[in-house]
């Protein structure tokens, strides 16, 4: 079993006899102890349970130690292996189907005494549904004569908190009891230093098994062309939770029931390239997958494995990206972070009144304030993103009776804007951590070495990033907006007033004429950061930056020392900085990509978004199930071969998968106003390798559309109407 590495085993700083570790410098750093023992890995999602696999379907020990079957931010079960007389079968093929819903894996077994290879197959298909993993094996022999052969499953469970997967290290655990044994199942049991009882149960269907505190053994006798299935159900369940015993087909067809319920109502975009579709299918499960139901609706889950659980900043990024296709998530994140709003002071949370979420967790270490997360707000701009979205949503559907429903939030988060997130009172939101464990950098680059001088020196805070203030004059603009809709024209004057003071201070201390871009941040004295990163480009969004100087930045942007070919990175080559293996610090993101995307479409550079999204397809063809990872290594391109992966990127990521959706609204210059009713294009292009879109069930307001967008080349794409029923008004504008 993957053990946390001692003191002495643990990675230093640049290696030095003496040094600090890494994790002493950064306590939340993602450990890499190992090189990965399978290149790819098999995900599935439901709720608040995700299951890690290899191919074989098997939860493997070692690597890189992700693997597992997690709960509520607990791994409850850490091996996994089926073995077939004792031997691991041979693998031939290995897929997560496409819409997300099932692990399918063909196995078969290896040369034996008196049976060659390739006689008995073997069937895996997994699923997870309430807190349960159902797997289904499937035995069939082939073969001219009858088998008999051992097989058997070996399991453990280590009940790990999931940072402590990730490489936290703990000084104490609670306690595993004897696994509790009967005939056909066993039930692994921790007593939690919180407390809370976690138990996993593992039942199987077989009849004659030998069930130990980590095997099950039986054995396969088939006739020649017989089958045999066994079924395999492992459930989590913490405290005194109890979930009803349900068969394998039973779960699944109401899996099957819930998804064909989400596809009536959903938006379905298609095209003329089958490639481009494998990754939008792709990236359409993996956002259903990711959402889980909260009281207030659905709310997208960050990643897996390391962050499978509700973000501010990532659920609200995501919902942007999905807004024009799919608003009822934007209203989902709106209502779970208003609810989630701090109300007081905690030091130790990063928390302020009027902030929004950084992130929640579930699991021992949050429960016993081993870690800060619990409940944390040290993200500087989930507050004015929340904002944003909230009129950005209005915008798309006119719904002012829920804008009204959070407008007590809204002025609470303009409120800790104006105060706590601008305590020198200059405009400039900004940050300095509180929290003796929280993060040191809480924009959305927050690993400890992200803010930093030309001559590489950290920055030291208050840090006021640039790509938050064009959040917060985002904020104040809408806000202004919705005050109006709402009675309040004081309140919006004001806040318009602000947004235009912004807007002068920031031209006159971020701009680095001779960089032709924004720099990164301002120190605590005000000194500016003037590296080149991708950060400026978020600047594009939210009217803070001119005409001029958004262009500038833009050809910045896609310039060879940004531009890798893959996509923007994050920082520019030439930086001091610069390294293509980091995480912050010269790789690529997706889905800030698709934020520069849609930063430089309203600026009227459409034809400039195109190298972006194409770069992003073209990496989508080269990973496992055209699934974007949350990032990748920002190397050159180069011919013929794919981009270089992170080793310990998560996929699926929600933001990233909803970057395309973002990238083609950009290009195509797509605006919907739910309250006038109309849909308009602002001088729509496609890349050359789309000569058809066709956007099908696109609601707005009771008004539904069909709409194909037709590729004329020379950046011009025209727009038809296939089909329109209820008020609403199509307007193209070139």
């Amino acid at each position: 079993m993957p053990q946390t590495p001692t003191e002495a085993a643990r990675p230093t700083v640049n290696g030095a006899a003496g040094a600090v570790t890494v994790s002493e410098v950064d306590p939340y750093y993602i450990q890499a102890t190992g090189t990965p023992h399978d290149e790819v890995r098999r995900v599935l999602k439901y709720g608040e349970t995700f299951a890690v696999f290899d191919r074989y379907g098997d939860i493997r020990p070692g690597g890189l130690g992700e693997d597992g079957l997690y709960h509520e931010g607990t791994r409850f079960l850490s091996c996994l292996l089926l073995r077939v007389t004792k031997k691991r079968p041979l693998l031939l093929s290995s897929t997560v189907r496409e819409e997300n819903d099932l692990l399918a894996v063909d196995l078969t077994n290896l040369d034996m005494d008196v049976v060659p290879r390739g006689v008995l197959h073997i069937a895996r298909t997994k699923f997870l549904r309430e807190g349960v993993c159902h797997e289904r094996i499937r035995f069939r022999n082939y073969g001219m004569e009858p088998l008999d052969v051992p097989c058997s499953l070996a399991f453990e469970a280590d009940f790990h908190d999931i940072f402590e997967v990730r490489g936290t290290h703990r000084n104490r655990h609670g306690l595993l009891q004897p696994p509790v044994i009967d005939q056909s199942s066993v039930t692994l049991v921790y007593e939690g230093l919180d407390r809370i009882t976690r138990r996993t149960r593992l039942e199987f269907s077989v009849a004659d098994v030998s069930i130990t505190g980590c095997d099950a053994a039986f054995r396969v006798t088939l006739p020649p062309q017989g089958e045999m299935t066994v079924f395999v159900t492992i459930t989590c369940t913490t405290g005194d939770e109890r979930i009803p015993a349900e068969s394998f087909d039973r779960s699944y067809n109401e899996a099957v029931g819930d998804l064909q319920r989400a596809k009536q109502t959903r938006c379905v975009i298609d095209t003329s390239n089958d490639e481009f579709n494998a990754w939008l299918n792709r990236t359409t499960a993996d956002l259903h997958m990711m959402v889980s139901i909260t009281p207030q609706g659905p709310y997208p889950y960050a990643g897996i494995p390391w962050f499978s659980t509700a973000f501010g900043r990532d659920g609200l990024i995501t919902a942007l990206e999905c807004l024009w296709c799919d608003p009822g998530l934007s209203r989902g994140v709106l209502g779970f972070l208003a609810a989630n709003q701090a109300t007081e002071r905690n030091a130790e949370q990063d928390a302020e009144p009027g902030k929004i979420l950084h992130e929640t967790r579930r699991g021992e270490m949050a429960a016993l304030g081993e870690i800060p997360f619990g409940r944390y707000y040290g993200s500087v701009d989930s507050t004015p993103l929340f904002v944003l979205l909230a009129g950005a949503y209005h915008e798309r559907t006119g719904d002012l009776e829920f804008i009204r429903s959070i407008w007590p939030n809204i002025e609470r988060a303009l409120g800790w804007i104006a105060t706590d997130g601008d305590p020198d009172g200059d405009l400039f939101v900004e940050y300095h951590r509180q929290s003796s464990r929280g993060l040191v950098q809480q924009g959305w680059k927050d690993s400890q070495d992200s803010v930093f001088h030309a001559d590489g020196r950290a920055a030291q805070g208050p840090i006021a990033l640039c790509e938050v203030q064009a959040y917060v004059h985002a904020a104040w603009s809408e806000a202004a907006r919705l005050a109006v809709l709402l009675g309040n024209p004081e309140q919006a004057r004001e806040w318009r007033e602000r947004a235009q003071k912004l807007r002068e201070r920031f031209e006159e201390l971020f701009w680095c004429e001779d960089l032709s871009t924004y720099a990164l941040a301002l120190d605590g004295e005000k000194r500016p950061c003037r590296v080149r990163t991708s950060n400026a480009g978020h600047c594009l969004l939210g009217g803070l930056v001119s005409a001029e100087r958004a262009r500038r930045v833009a050809q910045t942007l896609l310039a060879e020392e940004l531009y890798s070919g893959w996509g923007v990175r994050t920082l520019a080559v030439g930086e001091v900085r610069y390294n293509p293996m980091s995480y912050h610090n010269g790789s690529i993101w997706p889905h800030d990509n698709a934020l520069i995307g849609l930063g430089m479409s309203r600026h009227g550079l459409q034809e400039q978004v195109l190298p972006i999204l194409s770069a992003l397809f073209d990496a989508s063809r080269y990973v496992d199930l055209h699934r974007l990872p949350e990032l990748y290594c920002g190397f050159p391109r180069r011919p013929g071969e794919g981009p270089t992966l992170y080793p310990v990127a998560c996929a699926p990521q929600a933001w990233a998968a909803g970057s395309v959706y973002l990238l083609l609204q950009a290009c195509l210059g797509l605006h919907i106003n739910g309250q006038e009713k109309r849909i308009a294009f602002h001088h729509p292009c496609l890349p050359g390798f789309l000569d058809e879109v066709w956007i099908r069930n696109l609601h707005v307001g009771s008004a539904v559309v069909d709409l194909l967008v037709v590729n004329h080349r020379h950046h011009d794409a025209g727009i038809q109407v296939l089909r329109r029923e209820g008020d609403v008004e199509i307007v193209t504008v070139k």
